[in-house]
């Protein structure tokens, strides 16, 4: 597979395309380095050499083809997961042929080779790969130059369709959707199906993306462009290598706080995102949204005999919790009736209540969101939510 790839790149390096340009991308969460990736941009060619670790570290190597009108005739793809469990998990190459109406993608490894056909209605058809900004660039460039072809005002929504090289290719996988948004200035807003939220980019005057922001979508990347890239070798080796001595990290670890309050045993299954140097309030949980208190699938509480928080009555069974801050000293918690649900389907039809809870300031910064389910005695006690700066506090009694 190596070969193979090696081939294609010299292949591609002697084509002859007019201009290239060479830049990267460099995406971080808070004070994170999460991606880093070294660009060759062509009028009929992208080329990129990439390493993330979001959450295992990756290695990619991508060549895309490009026909006049900006859409994509041809992929191909390398990734390297040195961490994999199975030598297919470790590495596969990724084939995509791209006609008029149609995608066929072929996916190589161990296990053999994995084939799908896609009808794409004509529409723009991309792969999307998280943490690969040049591809993010590339979709919103074709999609506006298609658009401008057709005669379109600039701000027309672009539709696209979308695949995913980096996830399993089986017999429930479908093409997604996705929508190019332009606006009068220098912002686009990006939004597609596997996206919770948007994301918010800006260009310059030849369509080149200079920045991508997911403040705005569960995943709270900031992107930049660069022009001077780093040796991408180098820096995965060092990332395998730090993934090899501690261990693959996992962005938001899952855990459980238990506790008793009177005759109540409480448990709370809640996912645990890393402040990362990062200003929350306001900025990673937004104000007067629903946030799910922690990350990934929503906060599960369960509690075997009624209890009361703050005042409102929870019989015994198994809940979601919500928090809205609307300032950093007005917070409600929400306790929903729905539970086993991911963190974005928040229907507050099931809602049993809503509570203002007690806001301070934590003594310590809490790097990691820790929630606790502190007794005081006497059937009494608390759930205590502590990240970075803020200390929320609901008071519990037993029933």
């Amino acid at each position: 597979m190596k070969r193979f790839l090696v081939l294609v790149f010299v292949i591609a390096a002697c084509k002859d395309d007019g201009p290239a340009e060479s830049y990267g991308f460099v995406a971080t969460l808070g004070n994170d380095t999460v991606s880093v990736e070294q660009v060759t941009r062509s009028p009929h060619q992208l080329t990129t050499e990439a390493v993330d670790r979001f959450p295992l570290v990756r290695m990619r190597q991508t060549a895309i083809d490009l026909a006049d009108d900006g859409k994509l005739t041809g992929m191909v793809m390398t990734v390297r997961t040195p961490s994999g469990r199975t030598p297919a998990e470790r590495e596969r190459t990724v084939v995509a042929e791209f006609t008029p109406d149609s995608v066929r993608i072929s996916i190589t490894d161990s296990a053999g080779v994995t084939r799908r056909n896609f009808r794409t209605g004509g529409a723009l058809t991309v792969p999307h790969i998280e943490m690969l900004y040049s591809v993010i660039e590339l979709e919103i460039a074709s999609a506006m130059r298609l658009s401008a072809a057709a005669g379109k005002p600039r701000t027309d929504s672009i539709p696209f369709r979308q695949f995913y090289p980096d996830r399993d290719i089986g017999p429930r996988f479908v093409l997604h959707g996705g929508w190019v948004h332009p606006t009068a200035g220098d912002t686009v807003v990006l939004r597609h199906d596997w996206l919770s939220g948007s994301g918010d980019v800006t260009i310059d005057s030849a369509g080149r993306m200079l920045t991508y922001s997911g403040a705005r979508s569960t995943y709270k990347v900031a992107v930049r462009r660069i022009t001077t890239v780093p040796d991408i070798a180098a820096i995965g080796a060092r990332f395998a290598a730090a993934e090899q001595k501690a261990g693959a990290a996992q962005l938001s670890v899952r855990d459980t706080a238990r506790g008793t309050i009177g005759s109540a045993n409480i448990s709370i299954d809640y996912g645990r995102p890393l402040a990362r140097g990062r200003n929350l309030l306001g900025n990673v949980i937004t104000f007067d949204r629903v946030w799910r208190t922690g990350a990934n699938a929503a906060t599960q509480f369960t509690t075997t005999a009624p209890i009361a928080i703050e005042g409102l009555a929870v019989p015994a069974g198994t809940y979601t919790l919500w928090t809205v801050p609307h300032s950093a000293a007005n917070v409600e918690l929400i306790v929903n009736g729905q539970s086993g649900q991911w963190g974005t389907e928040y229907s507050s039809a099931r809602d049993l209540g809503s509570v203002k809870l007690q806001t301070d300031s934590a003594t310590v910064p809490v790097e990691k969101f820790t929630m606790s389910v502190v007794p005081s005695g006497a059937g009494r006690g608390a759930l205590v939510l502590e990240w970075g700066t803020f200390r929320w506090v609901a008071g519990v009694a037993a029933r």
